[in-house]
Formats: structure tokens, C-alpha cells, sequence
């Protein structure tokens, strides 16, 4: 994940004292896809969030052992928060 600062040392690098992507990228230690992403775009910070988790590893157990479980300790599943 990118943070403003170093959204802005990229920026900086490139705008301002004239480095090119690839040294920048070998500077801080990025990849030049993501120096590139940052100085063709406006954003700035950049955050991937996934909507949907595509394969739980409980699955279709999930619902049936979650009601044993409360069942068991007499709770309800949003009890504690």
C-alpha cells in the first residue's frame, strides 16, 4: 500500500529533480509498473479492497458449525461485538 509521502517523493523525484521512472523505481524500491500508476494518475493514496472473498475455507460448513458452537456455549453469535 502506497502512503502520501512516498506518493509524493515519487513525484517529486520525477517532476521536480528529473529522474526517470526506472531509477525512482530502483530508489524506493517499487516496481515501475507502480511509478507509473502514480504519476499518470491524480489519487493520492491507493488501496485495494476485495469485495467479495472468492472461496471461504469453511464454505458451506460455516452455518452448521457456527450453530453448534453457540448452541454449545448458550450465546448468540453477536453477543460480544
Amino acid at each position: 500500500m502506497l502512503v502520501v509521502e512516498t506518493i509524493g517523493r515519487i513525484r517529486q523525484e520525477h517532476f521536480v529533480k528529473g529522474k526517470p521512472i526506472k531509477q525512482i523505481a530502483r530508489d524506493l524500491k517499487q516496481s515501475r509498473n507502480t511509478e507509473r500508476k502514480v504519476l499518470r494518475s491524480q489519487e493520492t493514496s491507493f488501496a485495494y479492497e476485495r469485495e467479495v472473498q472468492p472461496r471461504p475455507k469453511l464454505g458451506r460448513w460455516m452455518d452448521t458449525s457456527s450453530a453448534r458452537c453457540w448452541k454449545r456455549t448458550g450465546a448468540s453469535p453477536r453477543a460480544n461485538g
